[in-house]
């Protein structure tokens, strides 16, 4: 297939970092996820605890920047200044859906100076960030600012999956599972449990997830939500004494950065497993949502939708979103880049581009 390229930019315009509670770095340097309704683009940096609001104010610019800390509107057992690692948001109608990578984190062998000593025994600890747990939705409202997550309009409350400190309910339903089991005890990027990807139709909600990869094959974690007496989200049974169905996605080693819907067809934005670069790719598998079962897709399943460029430690695609055109007609797909390359950046401000692309 003969590479696409991009058909056009849009400029996204943020705060500087500075101006902004709990965060402290610059977020359009870091975007890792993003989702649209209307003309509210929603867009959020894995290492806060919010979600940032984009309106258009030009053809191809997006600004009016507005964070939104999500620890203000429900509690977070590190509360609002703790890391979510949101890497997954959707907009199902006036729902905004947030899920955080739920995944371990090794440190990093930092400051060389101190001694090859003092870096090894930096790597073997692990940690475990209970706001990283994350799997809810927030009702969303229109004031005269536009578009806002709220914790309740209505009779719609903000809501979750049960948050405990010590470990997260996805973990205990999916301990024994024979394929995800084992993985679940690893970090992230060293092939362990690590969701990036999130859409939701009513109450059936499907989570991508970046690793593990089985063989060649990346993993979907499809759920159907009901609402418990005390409030809380909670997965139906609905594969056996399973609160999910596991889709196994061919996807040539690759782990998934996220997912999108296009009416019955789902899209699979992949991207490396571990922590070192490597190419992207999109993948469509027509009829998605009518897929009610366990299984490994056979890979004339998918269709092979568009290579993304390769550029090295740079431009790593981590977003994907629907972007109408003029009327609502479609016009393509946006791809929002994490360490993306300088000459995104704009010189003064703390402003970024990102690509439209058509499939």
């Amino acid at each position: 297939m003969a590479r696409l390229r991009p058909t056009r930019e849009i400029t996204l315009h943020f705060n500087p970092a500075k101006q902004i509670q709990h965060v402290d770095d610059p977020i359009h340097r870091d975007l890792s996820t993003a989702t649209r309704i209307e003309d509210t683009l929603f867009v959020c940096c894995d290492e806060t605890a919010g979600v940032d609001r984009l309106t258009r104010t030009g053809k191809d610019d997006w600004g009016d920047h507005v964070h939104f800390n999500l620890g203000t509107l429900i509690d977070l057992p590190a509360g609002p200044a703790g890391e979510m690692d949101i890497e997954g948001l959707h907009c199902d109608g006036a729902w905004l859906w947030v899920c955080g990578s739920h995944s371990l984190k090794r440190k990093k062998a930092k400051r060389p100076d101190k001694g090859p000593e003092k870096g090894l025994e930096r790597m073997t600890k692990i940690t475990r960030d209970p706001n990283r747990w994350f799997l809810g939705r927030f009702p969303l409202a229109r004031h005269d600012e536009g578009v806002v997550p709220v914790a309740q309009d209505g009779s719609r409350h903000a809501a979750c999956i049960e948050l405990k400190k010590k470990k997260p309910k996805l973990l205990k339903w999916l301990k024994g599972d024979p394929h995800l089991g084992p993985f679940l005890d690893l970090p992230s990027k060293e092939n362990g449990l690590d969701v990036e990807g999130i859409v939701a139709r009513g109450n059936r909600v499907w989570l991508g997830l970046r690793g593990p990869v089985l063989r060649g094959h990346a993993v979907i974690l499809e759920m159907e939500m009901k609402t418990t007496g005390d409030g809380h989200l909670k997965p139906r049974k609905i594969d056996g004494e399973r609160r999910y169905r596991k889709h196994l996605v061919p996807s040539r080693g690759q782990g998934i950065r996220d997912l999108a819907l296009d009416g019955e067809d789902m899209l699979i934005l992949t991207g490396p497993t571990m922590a070192g670069d490597g190419p992207a790719e999109v993948l469509r598998w027509p009829r998605a949502v009518r897929a009610k079962s366990s299984a490994v897709l056979a890979p004339k399943a998918l269709v092979h939708a568009c290579d993304l460029p390769y550029r090295g430690h740079r431009d790593h695609p981590e977003g994907l979103v629907a972007w109408p055109g003029e009327g609502g007609r479609a016009d393509g797909w946006l791809v929002v880049y994490d360490s993306p390359e300088e000459k995104r950046i704009a010189e003064k401000g703390a402003s970024v581009t990102a690509d439209i692309w058509r499939f």
